[in-house]
This record gives C-alpha cells, sequence and structure tokens, in this order.
C-alpha cells in the first residue's frame, strides 16, 4: 500500500476508475439492479440496451433533458472500452448478437458501497464465533498425531453429552433475535461474497483461454510442444490453491443430500420471526442454486480451453496434410521437367532390380461357370419352421427415448448422475446406449461432464456375461 502503487491503481484499475468516474451513480446503479440484484449473468445487448433507457428516462425526468444526453448503446460500448473495463462485451457461441456480462473489478465496486450502507447493525459475536471455529479446524485438522486428535474428540463428547443432559433436564437455551439476525446478516454477506468469486474465478479461466489463442496464433513449433506447455499451466492451475479449492466446493455443491440440506435449512432460517422482520431478498431461498448455475458457467469457460486445443490440432493437422500435398506436387514436377532430357550419370537408384515374370502358361485357364439345375416338381403349400425373432435381433439406440428417461428422472429431482440413471433404467443396448448418453450430456445445456471423476457402467450380455465401461461422470441437472 505504497504510494506509487496507490497512484498506478488510481490510473488503471477499474473499480477505482468506476468510483471515481462522474457518472458513477448512473452506472453503479443500473449495473447491481440488471446484473446482481436478479443474479444474472449474461445478458444479450438488446435487453440491456431497453432496460438503460428506461432508467435514462428516469433520471432524465429528474434532472431534465439535458443530463446523459447520449443513447443506452453509446453508453454501454464506452463501459465496455478496455481503458474502462467495466463491463465485458462478447459474442456467445452460434449467436451473432452482442452480449454483456460484469467484470469482477466492477463487481468489487458495487460490493464495496453495498456492504457498509446494507447492515442495520455491526455484528461481532457471530464473526468471532467463525475466527475461533476456523482455528479449530486448522489446529485440529492438521495434527499429525492420532492420540491427540482422539483426546480432542473424546472432550466434544463430553461437551456433546453434557449439553444433552442439560436438554433433558429442561435447560433449552435459544438465541435471542439480535444473535438470529447477526448470524442471518453475516451468512448473507458470505452467499454474496461467493457468487463474487465465482465471477472472478470465471474470469481467470477467460485470461487464461486467451493466453492460449494468443500463444496459438503465435507458435511455430511443434504440436507436441505448445501442448506440453498449455496442459502444464492448465494442470498448475489445477493444483493452485483456487483450482483445489473450487473442485471441492464444486464436489459439495454437487452433492444432492448437500442441495436438500441447504434448502432444508433455509427453508426454516428464513421462517423465524427475526429474519422475517428483516425482509431478506426473496433470491436467498435459492441461493444454492445460483452458486450451482455461476459454477456452471465457470465449467464451460474451461471446457472452451479444450475446443481450442482441439481445433489447434484440426487446424496443425490440415495444414500437414496441405504441405504433403505441395511437396507430392513439387516432384511430380520435377519429374516432368526432367522427362524429355534425363540427366546424365545416376539418376536414381531402385532397391529391388528383378521384376516378377509371370508366363502365360502358368496361369489357370478359363472355367465355365456352374449352372443351377431347377426342378420341376409343382408347388406345394406348407409351413417352415424357423425363428424370426432373428430378423428383429438388431439393436437400435433411440435418443429421444433417452432424452425421454432423463426428463422423468428430473421430475422428481433436482440432478441426477448417469450412474443414478442407469440404476433406474438399467441398460438394454450396451455400449451404444452409453455412447447415446454421452452424447447427449455433451449437446445438451444442462448437462455438466466431470472428465476428473470416473465411473462404472455395467450391463449383462445375451450370453450372461456381464460387461464395463468407465465412463467420466456425467451430471444431468433440471433447468428452470
Amino acid at each position: 500500500m505504497d504510494y506509487p502503487t496507490l497512484e498506478l491503481l488510481s490510473q488503471q484499475h477499474p473499480a477505482w476508475q468506476l468510483l471515481r468516474a462522474d457518472h458513477a451513480p448512473l452506472v453503479i446503479s443500473f449495473l447491481e439492479h440488471a446484473f446482481i440484484t436478479p443474479n444474472v449473468r449474461t445478458l444479450p445487448e438488446a435487453d440491456l440496451v431497453e432496460a438503460l433507457e428506461d432508467q435514462l428516462y428516469a433520471v432524465r425526468e429528474q434532472k431534465g433533458e439535458r443530463a446523459f444526453p447520449r443513447g443506452a448503446r453509446d453508453y454501454l460500448n464506452a463501459w465496455a472500452r478496455s481503458d474502462r473495463g467495466w463491463l465485458r462485451k462478447f459474442y456467445p457461441a452460434g449467436s451473432d448478437e452482442p452480449h454483456y456480462d460484469l467484470t469482477p473489478a466492477t463487481e468489487k465496486a458495487i460490493s464495496w458501497l453495498t456492504s457498509p450502507t446494507e447492515r442495520a447493525f455491526v455484528g461481532t459475536e457471530s464473526r468471532l464465533l467463525t475466527l475461533v471455529e476456523l482455528l479449530n479446524q486448522v489446529v485440529h485438522g492438521s495434527e499429525p498425531d492420532a492420540a491427540t486428535r482422539i483426546a480432542e474428540l473424546e472432550r466434544r463428547r463430553t461437551e456433546i453429552d453434557e449439553e444433552i443432559g442439560r436438554l433433558e433436564a429442561g435447560d433449552v437455551p435459544i438465541l435471542d433475535d439480535t444473535a438470529v439476525r447477526e448470524r442471518f446478516q453475516q451468512f448473507t454477506a458470505l452467499a454474496r461474497e461467493l457468487l463474487a468469486d465465482f465471477r472472478e474465478v470465471e474470469h481467470n479461466c477467460r485470461m487464461l483461454d486467451r493466453e492460449v489463442r494468443e500463444r496459438i496464433a503465435t507458435w511455430e513449433g511443434g504440436k507436441g510442444s505448445l501442448l506440453e506447455e498449455i496442459m502444464a499451466d492448465r494442470d498448475l492451475i489445477g493444483r493452485s490453491d483456487q483450482g483445489r479449492s473450487f473442485r471441492a466446493f464444486w464436489e459439495l455443491l454437487m452433492s444432492q443430500e448437500r442441495q436438500e440440506e441447504l434448502t432444508r435449512l433455509l427453508d426454516t432460517v428464513l421462517e423465524l420471526p427475526a429474519v422475517r422482520e428483516a425482509e431478506p431478498e426473496p433470491r436467498l431461498r435459492r441461493i444454492h442454486y445460483d452458486w450451482l448455475e455461476a459454477g456452471q458457467h465457470t465449467q464451460r469457460t474451461v471446457a472452451q480451453l479444450s475446443q481450442q486445443l482441439r481445433r489447434f490440432l484440426d487446424d496443425q493437422a490440415w495444414l500437414e496434410n496441405r504441405r504433403i500435398m505441395e511437396i507430392l506436387r513439387q516432384i511430380e514436377a520435377g519429374a516432368l521437367a526432367v522427362r524429355e532430357s534425363a540427366p546424365a550419370g545416376s539418376f536414381m537408384s531402385v532397391a529391388a532390380t528383378s521384376p516378377t515374370i509371370e508366363l502365360p502358361l502358368e496361369r489357370r485357364m478359363y472355367e465355365l461357370p456352374l449352372s443351377t439345375a431347377f426342378s420341376d416338381a409343382p408347388l406345394e403349400h406348407g409351413t417352415a419352421e424357423l425363428d424370426a425373432a432373428e430378423l428383429f435381433a438388431h439393436n437400435a439406440v433411440d435418443p429421444a427415448e433417452l432424452a425421454a428417461r432423463i426428463r422423468r428422472a428430473l421430475q422428481t429431482r433436482r440432478q441426477l448422475t448417469l450412474a443414478e440413471l442407469v440404476s433406474d433404467y438399467p441398460l438394454e443396448h450396451g455400449l451404444a446406449e452409453v455412447v447415446a448418453y454421452l452424447q447427449l450430456a455433451g449437446e445438451g445445456q444442462d448437462a455438466v461432464i466431470q472428465d476428473e471423476v470416473h465411473e462404472i457402467m455395467e450391463w449383462q450380455t445375451e450370453s450372461g456375461t456381464t460387461r464395463r465401461a468407465t465412463v467420466p461422470r456425467v451430471i444431468f441437472t433440471r433447468s428452470g
């Protein structure tokens, strides 16, 4: 926090520039209501222009017609310029309409402004308890001595037994309204910070994807060297503290049991009188689903890196094939150039100089084909003892039926894995059916494929043999 660093940040950091902007109230209020309050990750330009026009109209009604004279589209383009960086303007795959998303710097500035104004009081007890609990987890979780950890667990068990005894005796301590509001306020702040962290993680992955694209565009070496460098960088991110923490959080969040527990706890807490008096935001009831949606955006950003690598390999293969054809054309042109005037001396060498000779009499003589003799017996009506089931024994996998199974299974639950789906609907067509499920997951927008986690699929063949296939974990989620 020295003077040169702060001076540089005040001149270049987007969050600082946003807070210093002349029309910062307009930018911050609009972006907060458009993105953060409804927890929207991206918006098309048409919708965002319409919303900004409405807000500009309301502001001009108060400040006069000369307030903010430019159009909404001009303001959005100005906010998305690289020298400001308050919005990210991009074109999604398969769309020719620009979309907008908040940058992490903008969300940090808005969070800094909202945090001191929304708290009705400053709670300290719950945060102190949280700090003590974190220290206990660090100390006891890093203790290598088993005897020490057993002693700590026995102490906690004694405390739990004493608390059970007090409850059985009628001593039931209950949090007062102040303590309830304080803890719920802390939960709300942490939940919002977590959504902001997702946008920053997604931004970091997007920067990695941009770096990969730039490196591919300027790469002049072999494919193997480039892939080794890129995969090393990706593995480094996965092994970093941020990567490990995100992976552990994602595994916890994808647990159906954990989601049901969060839903039950939120329903119970939001019905408490002290919490209802605080008038919490309605979206807090489904905040864990907002986390899930934000995590899916991050996973899709990481998937773009793999798509970019695949496109690079395809382009390199095409260039190599083109180079091979150019070499062949050069050889043919050189041969035609010396066809009329062969060079003197040794022109070329042939390894095998003795030709293979096949005499005419060594060939087999012509043989007439055998003619088929037909019987003159009259036709008689009869019955054939044939099994017609063999005509229909070919397996055919119907993707529409598999998609219907997925929809039926998601009617009673929020998400399910491919292994759970197979347990409900056993495989009938073996490996072909597994591949069809993977194709549906790859083409759908409501499915997540975790390449680092594997599951085993089993099925029985007609002969009774058990077949197994190891596939990545596929998680189907219900949209809406």
